[in-house]
């Protein structure tokens, strides 16, 4: 270990503590041979120089040990996950390949890291994902439920490893990302303990003054609230005795995050949040005997406290997608404050500790949890969504990750699982997307109701449906879930293009029929005088019979004799009459044509002031909250922030037409030598380049530099891109940039 100079002293010693620890938590589910093998590897590529440190300065081989013993102490999986957590940076970084991998480990390993490196990818250029590669992180997650277990690990690890940088906006917007996607996440899969540790840590780094605020009152509070643990739990503890029953109580306070959430959901000061603490009653009962034993517990506790039947929350029946079973009581404890009492045997409390993990270690016992469901809905949702809706999708998922559940029947018996508020329509769309297309109502404990009835916990529904209904766009703000909202935007879409078609050629006939010529110009001009904003509303209302398409052929035949007759007024006008400020307005410049977002033209939009795009420039549509369209440069400076905060307000925009003589201004700052000449060789070079004016210019000289900004008009980036380079060449000019 001398020799790896990759190591610092304090590393190497926790190298050898970790690899330690690591073999004793894997026990034998790595094999002696692919331990030696695996050791063999971490050294030498550590000597090889081909691996780099983490963004935060961590050792990466460290980093992945830290994280692997992460997923197998607290998560609870070990064997393949293990080895392709600590191999997965040999392999990205080409020391090995995935044929070695699969030759020596297995193809499962192999399957692991291929999916780690996949999502590492995204992570290499920056420590939080864009948004434009939101959907992509999903999806990969989406892939393989140990891909999730481990990234949901390796971010507490990080989130354990920024404490000490000094890069606080990178700590900043990873604490932000882990609160906002992998806290989420792990909360779905059950993993309430690492869940808690990524929102604490989150508002830590967030909003350290609140975090140390409350832990600081907590830990004042400590004595007085253990006492009075210990005097709820003592008349509980004399009578469970008494049964005979094998159990262990247990009181916990509530985590920093879901203190602070309460503060805020009340509006309250942390004086008058009560409920702290919780106490847990953890069995040790046969699998048979499981329910009846927890209700015993439940009996003995409310005989002795008075019980909130509103608060009561029996997961023991129905338990939750992720596996989560438990039994949830809120008491008036002494001094008449509630208190809450979870009461679970020792298989729940591994399952709720470990979630996904441990459940599948009981899966012979207990069956599938519905977890396969829900990835393959968050899949059918981000496929389904468009590239410029990442936030949008963001927003939705984390929505359904947190979203609590209920559960309805079919006539036949059937339960499913639906996130509460849903309606009649999203339990028409759980069922198939085909039956959602044609649900007409249902009846729900026997009575008819319209499709917009939301569904409560219990009710027995059975969907009615009609083969001549079709979705429509208010179902939109019928249903609540992401599996019905965008399948009725995509059967919507499906039928705006059948229309449209049909509409076009519906037009096109009767142009032929009365051998009228057709005329684009001619025809957008009269989609505008009609009030229509874009070509696909006009073509649906045609489509739709809402507009005479005989009316609006007349209308056109009008317009069109008018620019004729206007033409042929000009064609036959003697020079006498001529006059040369007409000719100048008739010449005088278009504006440059844009389409925004998919073929739409004519749409009013401006320009943003803070980039001012030209045409040529890689642009993007951006709508404002008065309703118009500004139009950025893809590299404006505001770009990043309207990405990741605004981005399902974002459209495509790219230039279609250019008109002759329409010019920008541009402002270009330049430095240089403050040399004898040099301004007047600038401003020569732009007083030659055709069609560029100078428009203002402003100079200061400090120290034998100048620097300056002078404001152009030009036409497009070509003609813009020529002056720069020619600036560029000007000697004695150092630096020239657009601002």
């Amino acid at each position: 270990m001398e020799k790896l100079t990759f190591f610092t002293p304090e590393e190497r010693i926790e190298f050898l503590s970790l690899y330690k620890e690591l073999r004793l938590s894997a026990g034998n589910s790595v094999s002696l041979q692919s331990v030696k093998r695996l050791k063999e590897t971490l050294i030498n590529i550590a000597k090889s120089g081909v691996l780099r440190r983490t963004p935060f300065n961590a050792n990466p081989i460290l980093h992945a040990m830290r994280t692997a013993y992460i997923v197998s102490e607290e998560v609870g999986i070990k064997g393949s996950c293990l080895i392709g957590i600590l191999l997965h940076n040999a392999v990205k970084s080409g020391y090995i390949t995935f044929d070695v991998v699969e030759k020596y480990y297995g193809e499962d390993v192999a399957k692991i890291i291929h999916g780690l490196v996949k999502t590492s990818e995204l992570y290499d250029k920056s420590p939080v994902v864009e948004s434009e590669n939101f959907r992509n992180l999903l999806l990969s997650f989406a892939e393989d439920m140990r891909v999730i277990l481990i990234m949901i690990a390796d971010r507490v690890n990080v989130m354990r490893e920024v404490r000490d940088t000094n890069d606080l906006d990178r700590r900043l917007q990873v604490a932000t990302e882990a609160a906002y996607l992998y806290a989420p996440l792990a909360h779905k899969l059950g993993l309430y303990k690492l869940k808690s540790e990524l929102e604490d840590l989150s508002l830590k780094y967030r909003d350290s003054e609140v975090y140390y605020d409350i832990r600081d009152k907590l830990n004042q509070t400590k004595s007085s609230r253990d006492k009075y643990i210990a005097e709820f739990i003592q008349p509980i503890d004399e009578a469970l005795a008494r049964t005979g029953l094998k159990y262990e109580i247990k009181g916990r306070t509530k985590t920093i995050h879901s203190i602070w959430n309460k503060m805020k959901k009340q509006q309250t000061p942390f004086e008058n949040i009560y409920d702290l603490f919780a106490i847990r009653i953890i069995l040790d009962a046969e699998y048979a005997k499981e329910k009846q034993d927890c209700w015993q517990v439940y009996s003995i506790v409310t005989d002795m406290y008075q019980p909130n039947p509103k608060r009561l929350r029996d997961w023991l029946s129905i338990p939750k997608s992720n596996g989560y079973e438990s039994l949830h009581i809120t008491v008036m404890g002494p001094q008449g404050k509630w208190v809450e009492v979870q009461i679970r045997t020792q298989r729940m409390d591994d399952v709720a500790e470990r979630g996904l993990a441990a459940h599948w270690r009981y899966k012979g016992v207990k069956g599938e949890s519905g977890l396969d469901d829900w990835l393959t809905s968050v899949r059918e949702a981000l496929e389904g969504s468009e590239n410029n809706d990442s936030m949008k999708v963001m927003d939705q998922f984390k929505m359904d990750l947190y979203d609590d559940e209920m559960f309805v029947f079919t006539p036949k018996g059937d339960l499913f699982k639906l996130p509460k508020g849903a309606t009649v329509l999203d339990f028409a769309f759980h069922i198939h997307s085909n039956v959602g297309c044609k649900c007409i109502g249902a009846k729900v404990n026997g009575r008819n109701v319209q499709i917009r009835q939301k569904l409560t916990s219990g009710d027995q529904v059975e969907i009615l449906t009609s083969n001549a209904q079709k979705p429509k766009q208010d179902w939109l703000k019928i249903v609540t879930t992401s599996k019905a909202k965008n399948k009725i935007r995509k059967t919507l879409k499906e039928d705006q293009s059948l229309q449209v078609e049909f509409a076009k050629e519906t037009l096109n006939r009767k142009f032929k029929n009365r051998k009228i010529e057709y005329d684009e110009s001619v025809m957008m001009r009269l989609i505008k005088k009609l009030g229509y904003k874009t070509n696909t509303l006009f073509l649906q209302d045609i489509a739709n019979e809402t507009l005479d398409i005989n009316q609006v052929i007349e209308k056109y035949n009008e317009m069109l004799h008018k620019q004729e007759s206007i033409a042929d007024e000009i064609v036959h006008r003697s020079a006498e009459n001529f006059d040369l400020q007409y000719q100048l307005d008739e010449k005088a410049p278009r504006e440059d044509v844009l389409v925004i977002d998919q073929d739409l033209k004519g749409i009013k939009y401006s320009l943003a002031k803070c980039c001012n795009p030209i045409y040529g420039d890689e642009v993007f549509g951006f709508i404002t909250v008065s309703g118009g369209i500004k139009v950025h440069r893809t590299d404006c400076p505001n770009a990043y922030q309207l990405f990741n905060r605004f981005g399902y307000r974002i459209i495509k925009a790219q230039w279609a037409g250019k008109s002759i003589g329409t010019q920008y201004p541009i402002t270009l700052r330049v430095i240089g030598h403050d040399d004898i000449g040099i301004v007047t060789n600038i401003t020569s070079i732009i007083s030659k380049e055709p069609n560029i004016l100078l428009r203002a210019m402003g100079i200061d000289s400090h120290d034998g530099l100048f620097s300056g900004n002078l404001t152009i008009m030009v036409g497009d980036t070509s003609k813009l891109n020529v002056l720069i380079k020619k600036l560029k060449g000007v000697k004695g000019v150092k630096q020239i940039q657009r601002v």
